[in-house]
């Protein structure tokens, strides 16, 4: 059983938690805003915010709902085009900041891809990355229409609203000046009540053990939306980044993203943050994680490089023991 709230209502379902969150938002939600388009996490028509509670706040990240699978999104806030709308008395709900910016600007013209770069815009402003960075916000968007010109006006207008925040959260801030609608401040509270808890179960060979799902989810996406899965992301110590004397211990399901925002990793390798900006897109640095990035097996594996230079060591459990063993063993 999966449960989480999509948009502002809370969902609670059995669908197959390997089916795809975008083919649940649209088929089984009829939420059409969020477009079908590569499939394979390249085009950023399908992107959504994920958030999950910190303390007593909400981080959201964008991802690829293709690659995402429907188990993942327990416990969080998941928000689509329509969760951004903003409440009006009238037939017809106005445009929010960020989607008027784009109109404005003439940033649409098929109008298929405009619901990901509003969704990805959306999610920078609920960070406190410097505004001048945006763009790198939509680098997981493609649009074969307008040049990218007027999406990028666009953005420098959003840019510019945010240069305003100064000390206020990006949440506050975001909704005082509608960029988002006034029941995302309501989200934490909501989520402290949902049970995030998932009830775990034995795991057989046929299970599938998913991390981010942005390589399995292209190779095999319908024998993993009708298989068992288990999700790493459950396991809080399987996404750690901590130094242990003169090691540095880092969990298999730790992302890309939280390879580049570790104070470890940012001590040690401070121009890590260039040769990220490398690989992939936003979305997708949100949602990969290193194990995944090991296991494929890519001769060109944008972190197997970097961790066979570094002469890493991979810890291997099967649950009753573990072992230890080189990582360019794999290769």
């Amino acid at each position: 059983m999966t449960a989480f709230i999509l948009n502002d209502k809370n969902v609670v379902t059995e669908h197959s938690e390997g089916m795809t969150l975008l083919d649940f938002i649209r088929y089984e939600q009829h939420l059409m805003g969020t477009k079908i388009g590569c499939r394979e996490g390249d085009c950023g028509a399908c992107t959504v915010l994920s958030g999950s509670r910190k303390e007593s706040t909400i981080e959201y990240t964008s991802a690829t709902s293709c690659l995402m699978a429907l188990g993942a999104a327990h416990g969080k806030h998941i928000v689509t085009i329509e969760g951004l709308n903003l409440p009006d008395s009238s037939t017809e709900k106005p445009l929010n900041f960020i989607q008027q910016a784009m109109a404005d600007e003439g940033a649409t013209q098929c109008g298929f891809c405009t619901p990901g770069f509003v969704v990805s815009l959306t999610g920078f402003c609920l960070t406190n990355q410097v505004p001048s960075s945006i763009a790198t916000s939509i680098d997981g968007n493609i649009c074969r229409c307008t040049g990218y010109k007027s999406i990028e006006r666009a953005a420098i207008r959003i840019a510019t609203l945010l240069e305003g925040r100064k000390s206020m959260s990006a949440l506050s801030y975001a909704v005082q000046q509608q960029l988002v609608p006034p029941y995302f401040t309501h989200i934490s509270r909501q989520l402290q009540n949902l049970t995030e808890s998932r009830v775990s179960s034995p795991i057989h060979e046929t299970d599938y053990l998913l991390g981010g799902g942005t390589d399995q989810y292209v190779q095999k996406p319908e024998v993993i939306s009708h298989a068992r899965v288990h999700f790493l992301q459950d396991q809080k110590i399987s996404k750690l980044i901590q130094q242990e004397g003169n090691q540095c211990l880092i969990g298999g399901a730790a992302t890309v993203t939280h390879l580049k925002e570790s104070p470890v990793m940012q001590k040690y390798f401070p121009r890590l943050d260039e040769y990220i900006k490398l690989i992939s897109s936003t979305p997708i640095r949100n949602m990969a994680t290193i194990a995944g990035n090991f296991i494929n097996g890519s001769p060109i594996g944008d972190f197997t490089i970097f961790f066979l230079v570094l002469n890493a060591q991979l810890k291997i459990s099967d649950g009753k023991r573990s072992r230890m063993l080189p990582l360019r063993k794999l290769y």
